[in-house]
């Protein structure tokens, strides 16, 4: 597998800018801050493969025109099964440990979930595939936000989502201006790459899909579902694929590619800042909560049968702390009413 590795000062650059305004802004974040930010220039494995698109380096996301900004009472995160679920109390759980991953993760804003709809409902449009013979919806055309108070809205499927104007396979697809993103779990299916592949079940039938597609989902470390969820979540912040390191924005057009990501944040850490226009301490503040988030046990509904997957994110875990170490923070969990409760 191909790797790249950029020189230490061109990950600088990348970080601090070039742009004298946005060096000024660095320069008046804490040491401790900085000193967190420029960790990642201390250059380890390089990326996980070789990129896919231009980097976006945090001069091009802060001066993009187009970036969605949230604002007082639009700013809220919704997510949306696209599809029938099976009934299992297990889907249900894992649905409310991605909502509350979420939240933790973009703790400033409110994440809630909406009622599923059926593949019919969204009245997307459907085509074959001429390269791979597999059907895709194009969720491109579901692009109206539903909810006045909707920053954005990501939907999840399981039948393959893939822009039209790139025959190329394409995991997810996700709509900045129109605050829309879609993630697919189609290619978790160990078939999905044979040719007859959309011979396998009947177009009118996509909802039962989901219930052959189930046993593939869980078959899967249960941290790749929180991983891509948030990866396409920062889609609609407007941060792109950054390819400078090892960072859950990176892009890929591969499934095991996308699933070697880490959970953490590389120089993309900076972007982050810039997307809470709310609060301040905001890096550690989203240390905190995302810590409290895997330490904490199960929620109240959660089955004795199916304890909180925690396992899957111990190197999460040991980053988080160690940018709090940084940071020179005090964790105070649960009698502290600055971290957010879960």
């Amino acid at each position: 597998m191909q790797v790249i590795q950029h020189p230490a000062e061109t990950i600088r650059t990348a970080l601090v800018s070039s742009r004298c305004d946005l060096t000024d802004r660095y320069h008046k974040y804490s040491r401790e801050e900085r000193r967190l930010l420029e960790e990642c220039l201390c250059l380890g494995d390089g990326s996980l493969f070789r990129p896919i698109t231009e980097p976006q380096d945090f001069q091009s996301f802060y001066s993009n025109p187009y970036r969605s900004k949230p604002i007082k009472g639009h700013s809220t995160i919704y997510l949306q099964i696209i599809g029938r679920w099976s009934g299992a109390k297990i889907t249900q759980t894992y649905v409310r440990w991605l909502r509350d991953y979420c939240q933790a993760f973009y703790y400033w804003l409110v994440v809630k979930l909406l009622p599923p709809v059926t593949v019919a409902a969204t009245d997307c449009a459907f085509r074959i595939n001429s390269s791979s013979h597999n059907l895709q919806i194009h969720a491109g055309e579901r692009n109206q936000l539903t909810t006045p108070d909707a920053f954005g809205i990501m939907g999840i499927t399981a039948v393959w989502s893939a822009c039209y104007s790139n025959k190329n396979d394409t995991l997810t697809e996700h709509f900045l201006s129109a605050g829309m993103g879609v993630f697919s779990f189609a290619r978790y299916d160990d078939n999905f790459y044979i040719r007859s592949y959309s011979d396998l079940w009947p177009c009118l039938e996509m909802d039962c899909y989901w219930f052959r597609l189930i046993p593939y989902i869980y078959a899967y470390p249960s941290s790749v579902w929180f991983q891509m969820v948030t990866h396409e979540i920062g889609h609609i912040f407007g941060v792109k694929y950054c390819q400078w390191m090892q960072c859950v924005i990176q892009g890929s057009n591969h499934l095991e590619h996308s699933d070697r990501r880490p959970l953490d944040l590389c120089l993309c850490l900076r972007k982050s800042r810039v997307l809470n226009t709310f609060q301040t301490h905001c890096i550690s503040r989203l240390s905190q909560t995302l810590l409290r988030w895997i330490e904490k046990g199960g929620t109240a509904n959660s089955e004795p049968y199916c304890p909180k997957p925690t396992l899957p994110f111990q190197t999460f875990r040991q980053w988080l702390r160690r940018c709090l170490e940084i940071l020179d923070e005090v964790l105070e969990w649960s009698h502290s009413g600055n971290v957010y409760d879960l």
